[in-house]
């Protein structure tokens, strides 16, 4: 089911720091479901559960770095090293209606999380895809696209 989205305007849950999942719970499999058919339904490429009212480190992300785009979800993703220089690049948000702005990230990230079946991987990932997971990890520790914004 499709959750509502929280906007900056909404909740001051999108300033909070975010817990780690401990166990796949029947509760956070459909939470997992919940997320991805709300980012889906947004018309977004990633969405963490802060923004649909869960302070748990979980995110879905469409991965556009590997064939046919899949949108796959994490739990407690870290990243683990950001390799090369930053480069600005528009981003937009979900919780931030109607507004845009240049944000400096890493183009080429080393990630390390937990899946599903909460197996525990470490990817290396680049490009549009590293710098959405930049995004959507920011939400899990509280802080938004536009308080990095140049």
């Amino acid at each position: 089911m499709a959750l509502r989205n929280i906007t900056i305007k909404g909740d001051e849950i999108l300033a909070k720091k975010c817990k780690p999942v401990k166990e796949i719970t029947p509760r956070i499999a459909e939470a997992c479901a919940d997320m991805v058919e709300t980012m889906l339904a947004a018309d977004g490429v990633g969405i963490a559960a802060p923004q649909v009212g869960l302070l748990r480190r979980m995110v879905a992300v469409q991965r556009f770095d590997k064939a046919g785009e899949p949108f796959e979800f994490f739990l407690n993703p870290e990243i683990i090293a950001m390799l090369g220089e930053n480069k600005p690049g528009g981003e937009g948000c979900l919780s931030v209606p109607d507004m845009r702005g240049v944000v400096s990230r890493s183009q080429h990230i080393v990630l390390r999380y937990r899946d599903v079946d909460f197996v525990e991987h470490t990817d290396t990932i680049e490009g549009f895809t590293a710098v959405i997971f930049q995004h959507e990890v920011d939400h899990l520790d509280g802080v938004l696209y536009i308080d990095k914004t140049e």
